[in-house]
């Protein structure tokens, strides 16, 4: 397949996501079902955030040419990718990498998101048979010329151990923050919201915890928060809240909620789910100079960085821990 064929491939398949015929309510049924972090609510989201931003015709073609992808790639690699399985299709840019510049593929799915991604890319099958050379799917990953692996920061230390001899990018345990003014309008507060609930806050995008200067007001914030409290009615999540109150009362910690998230002090950037830190600083300046370099942090929301409500939006350019796939993969 050459170049074009494979965006015009992308840009169907992006209809396809679009169109939610019965076949694909189907299956994001199924992976309701089979992982009930994944609601509907968020399949939905995360799938048409890949139609949208990704799976574009014009958004593909300008990012081939950014590259200068070659029309036909005459020494394709089999690349195994390890996804993770935090969010509903987390793994899709990199199998979406691998498929533009026209190497192979072999995908060892998270357990926990198979069923979406093995059934776009039977669609895939479906209106081209060329692409069955391009992906497949396995357990085991054996025999490939390059590794992409996302997981926890324990499964990234075995990951190096066994693909140190290849080509390889790892990715660890990452997550956001939000860096706060106290100046923010209630649309800015309401976006930021989505940063914070959306998906649980399970994705390395979502905002886990905040910087806010001294005295600040948290009553507007948590006005703005009420909007998922809906989340409560979710048995899963609201037991992780009441677990995690339970553990804040007993450490006879200071807390702030809406009823649907907890908002305590803590130097911790990751938070439990259903809680929220956060850190009280002097100066911004030296708040921004801390995180610029901070491995464990994926993007900064706020003024001067990331829009509010944009952090579950990336664009095609937008790679996990700052790496290159693209860059990655036609050097291989």
């Amino acid at each position: 397949m050459n170049l074009q064929q494979r965006i015009v491939l992308l840009n169907r398949l992006g209809e396809y996501i679009l169109q939610d015929n019965d076949n694909w309510q189907a299956t994001k049924q199924k992976a309701s079902f089979q992982n009930s972090w994944f609601t509907p609510e968020f399949i939905d989201l995360a799938t048409r955030n890949i139609a949208l931003a990704f799976l574009q015709e014009d958004k593909l073609t300008a990012w081939a040419q950014q590259y200068n992808i070659p029309t036909e790639n005459t020494n394709p690699k089999n690349v195994g990718i390890i996804m993770a399985g935090n969010i509903p299709l987390v793994g899709f840019h990199d199998f979406l990498c691998v498929f533009i510049t026209g190497h192979r593929q072999t995908i060892k799915p998270s357990s926990k998101d198979d069923v979406l991604i093995k059934h776009l890319v039977q669609q895939l099958n479906e209106w081209d048979d060329a692409t069955r050379q391009l992906v497949s799917f396995s357990e085991l990953l054996k025999g490939c010329d390059a590794y992409i692996a996302t997981g926890s920061n324990n499964s990234a230390r075995y990951f190096e151990y066994y693909f140190s001899k290849y080509p390889h990018i790892i990715r660890r345990n990452r997550t956001s923050v939000a860096l706060l003014t106290g100046k923010e309008t209630p649309a800015e507060l309401d976006k930021l919201a989505d940063d914070v609930y959306q998906y649980f806050g399970l994705g390395c995008r979502n905002v886990t915890k905040l910087y806010v200067p001294e005295q600040y007001d948290f009553i507007p914030l948590l006005d703005a928060f009420n909007k998922y409290d809906y989340l409560s009615d979710l048995h899963k999540y609201k037991h992780n809240y009441d677990y995690m109150l339970a553990v804040l009362i007993l450490n006879k910690q200071y807390y702030m909620s809406n009823q649907s998230i907890l908002l305590a002090e803590s130097k911790e950037l990751f938070s439990p789910i259903s809680q929220l830190n956060y850190e009280y600083y002097q100066s911004i300046d030296q708040a921004e100079a801390a995180l610029v370099n901070n491995q464990d942090v994926q993007c900064v929301v706020g003024k001067n960085h990331l829009d509010f409500g944009g952090a579950q939006r990336p664009s095609l350019t937008d790679y996990a821990d700052g790496v290159d796939v693209m860059k990655f993969l036609l050097e291989l």
